[in-house]
């Protein structure tokens, strides 16, 4: 069996009961690192809790490589460890087909995401989000465009949109340089951004959560990673409201 495992957003006490559980009974444990990270814990301390060893996985392991996850499963039960919950990212529901099709059993343990979690820190509500977009870190000779056009096609049917920042082996993208890497996008052309709120360390004991303009967000010290950004649409009157008293947003 092939068991995936969500570990929430930030810590080592983030796991479900049942998350647990599974562990304890696995065979084999993998820990996917390249979607999402706890930054509130370390991978040792992850092995001591779990008194596991972790066979670390990147995307191309996962992606490119996936059969010493599926051999593990074959031959006894294989837990597969995901930050927030398991099924957000395609290539976690393309490693499930690939088990399905292998006649492996496949099983889904949940964890808390940040999709629900946005939600919940900024008011916004979750029937309101368009589609999301990543925010990747520039490479020479390419810039993407598609966060900019994903976010001006939901501004135009009123919808926000959740902006996920680039995770990388050795740095993590900040709400600043989220927002700067979209100025930069709008140079030379009539769009703009009225509103942005960034979240930092969702999960965690001090969440920082902040909406308002980009320079106002310029001013804010998000601290450590991770960070997230969102853009707003429209606000309803209680949306609005929520971000006046959680996120320090004030009206222009």
């Amino acid at each position: 069996m092939l068991i995936f495992v969500g570990l929430g957003l930030y810590d080592l006490d983030d796991i479900s009961l049942k998350g647990l559980q599974a562990i304890k009974e696995a065979d084999a444990v993998f820990l996917e690192t390249y979607t999402s990270v706890l930054t509130g814990t370390t991978i040792e301390q992850m092995r001591e809790k779990y008194g596991k060893d972790l066979i670390i996985l990147k995307r191309q392991d996962v992606e490119q490589k996936p059969e010493p996850i599926l051999t593990a499963a074959k031959n006894g039960i294989a837990v597969f460890l995901t930050g927030g919950d398991p099924m957000v990212s395609t290539t976690h529901a393309d490693l499930r087909i690939r088990a399905h099709e292998q006649g492996i059993l496949t099983k889904i343990i949940h964890g808390s995401s940040i999709v629900s979690a946005v939600s919940g820190l900024t008011g916004l509500q979750n029937y309101r989000f368009g589609k999301s977009c990543s925010i990747p870190y520039p490479a020479p000779n390419w810039f993407p465009k598609t966060p900019l056009d994903t976010i001006h096609a939901n501004l135009k049917q009123n919808l926000h949109t959740i902006v996920y920042l680039d995770i990388q082996e050795n740095r993590y993208m900040s709400v600043h340089e989220g927002i700067e890497l979209l100025e930069k996008l709008m140079e030379g052309s009539t769009d703009s951004i009225p509103i942005f709120v960034g979240i930092a360390r969702a999960g965690s004991n001090s969440p920082v959560v902040a909406a308002g303009s980009s320079e106002r967000l310029k001013l804010v010290d998000f601290g450590p990673p991770l960070h997230i950004l969102v853009v707003p649409a429209s606000l309803h009157e209680i949306e609005e409201e929520y971000l006046k008293n959680f996120a320090g947003y004030v009206p222009q």
